[in-house]
């Protein structure tokens, strides 16, 4: 496989790093809503109804942007990876739900460093499977290795402050609840990987991840209900904020694209680190827009506060250790190998490794895009009205039935009971806006979304 051009190469870099700044931004936002299970809602209800918002993005993003033609094309070259990206989704499922008995029985600002050691993982398994770090040199070796202590570092002050600030007087629980949906989702990374060495596009890998999503998570909350009857009751019990949730899978989704994006230019051993400075975010949310630590000691304040920027901290330095050529060229070593493993066209391999689009997914929208845009677009018109026209009838139709479920939950949504500093979110949202209109416009002048 030919070497990526250096100039082409630091390009894909850079579109990598700022992607995973960005997918911080806006998973640490997805999670403010799991902040209701303070309402009384059960964990497992709003992980449910976050999924169904996930769902319903997956889907009709990817239409937008590319068009479900492109999918199916990408689906003929690399049909092994819809297994794969179906499991990563499952993972996902039973991850995320941990994730709220965590904020349950810890609080949001200190329970998102502890599952974000994730990144941990994720250098782990990038090195073992993917030959990441691979000829990198001694320097960069030391970034990501060192930047991985400090991170454990950060992890560590924030579980000792944890002891003390525990919302329901769980702290062990909430604490091994983080950690273990950090394992699951560190996991998850290896088909990450896998898809993107091979060629399938980030935008195909997440439509078919859903399913594994959605799948699992139906049958969480079956178990946990008692079946279909009590399941639908707890949901129309919450009928009110419902939306909320719903909206949060969905900027869930947008920092998730970007975070493919990050693993797929910059490899899981730096994506996921950088991406996981939604610890930061994470904690701007809880802190400032939800009081948490409110009346806490200067000595909380500062393990946890310190803590997370530890953990930035390592994450910048393992982010900056960005791959040279030669370590690149061991990843071309490991693409080859997926590709010869599945019979995978080796042009189509080079040229997504590369971020280019190849000739097999260069077509227009179908009828299909625009059912699937259309029947999408009822709910998304009321969310964000610029969204720019797709060409296909598909497209639409998957867009206009997704917007029309959120116009539908929007039109009986309340603002929750929960105390909030609406200046802090207003300041906060104008941030992620700037960054995904900034990384967005990179990311598709450099690849076209490829």
């Amino acid at each position: 496989m030919d070497p990526v051009a250096a100039a082409r190469l630091r390009r894909l870099q850079l579109v990598g790093v700022l992607s995973g700044f960005t997918a911080g931004a806006w998973l640490g936002a997805a999670e403010a809503p799991t902040k209701m299970v303070s309402l009384g809602i059960s964990p497992v209800v709003i992980s449910l109804t976050m999924v169904l918002g996930v769902f319903l993005a997956r889907w009709s993003l990817p239409a937008l942007l590319r068009g479900t033609s492109a999918v199916r094309a990408d689906v003929r070259q690399v049909p092994h990876l819809v297994v794969w990206a179906a499991l990563a989704g499952c993972l996902w499922a039973v991850a995320n739900t941990l994730t709220i008995f965590a904020i349950r029985d810890i609080g949001l600002s200190i329970a998102f460093p502890l599952w974000n050691a994730n990144s941990l993982l994720g250098i782990l398994w990038g090195i073992v499977f993917f030959s990441e770090l691979r000829d990198a040199g001694r320097a960069r070796r030391l970034g990501v290795l060192g930047g991985a202590v400090v991170m454990f570092g950060g992890a560590t002050f924030l579980a000792v402050a944890s002891s003390t600030q525990a919302v329901a007087g769980h702290p062990a629980r909430g604490v091994a609840a983080a950690l273990a949906a950090g394992a699951l989702w560190g996991t998850m990374y290896i088909p990450y990987r896998k898809a993107y060495l091979t060629g399938m596009n980030p935008l195909s890998f997440v439509t078919f991840f859903t399913i594994g999503e959605v799948g699992m998570m139906t049958a969480i909350a079956l178990a946990d209900r008692g079946g279909p009857a009590a399941l639908l009751a707890e949901l129309a019990r919450a009928r009110d904020v419902l939306f909320w949730l719903l909206l949060g899978g969905f900027v869930w989704v947008v920092g998730d694209l970007f975070q493919q994006y990050a693993a797929k230019y910059v490899g899981i051993s730096r994506g996921i680190p950088l991406s996981n400075t939604n610890q930061l975010w994470g904690l701007l949310w809880g802190v400032l827009v939800f009081g948490e630590l409110h009346g806490a000691s200067g000595r909380t304040y500062a393990q946890v506060v310190g803590g997370s920027l530890l953990m930035a901290l390592g994450a910048g330095g393992i982010a900056l250790a960005s791959a040279t050529g030669p370590e690149h060229r061991r990843w071309q070593d490991a693409a080859a190998r997926e590709g010869e493993r599945y019979a995978v066209d080796p042009g189509y391999t080079r040229s997504a490794l590369a971020g280019e689009g190849a000739a097999a997914t260069a077509r227009g929208r179908t009828w299909l895009d625009w059912l699937i845009v259309t029947a999408a677009t009822a709910v998304f018109v009321a969310l964000a009205r610029g969204a720019r026209v797709p060409d296909s009838w598909l497209d639409w139709l998957i867009v206009t039935a997704a917007t029309a479920v959120f116009v539908a939950l929007a039109r009986g949504a309340r603002v929750p009971d929960l105390a909030l500093d609406w200046p802090a979110i207003t300041a906060l949202a104008v941030v992620m806006l700037a960054l995904l209109g900034g990384t967005g416009l990179l990311l598709w002048r450099t690849t076209r979304f490829n």
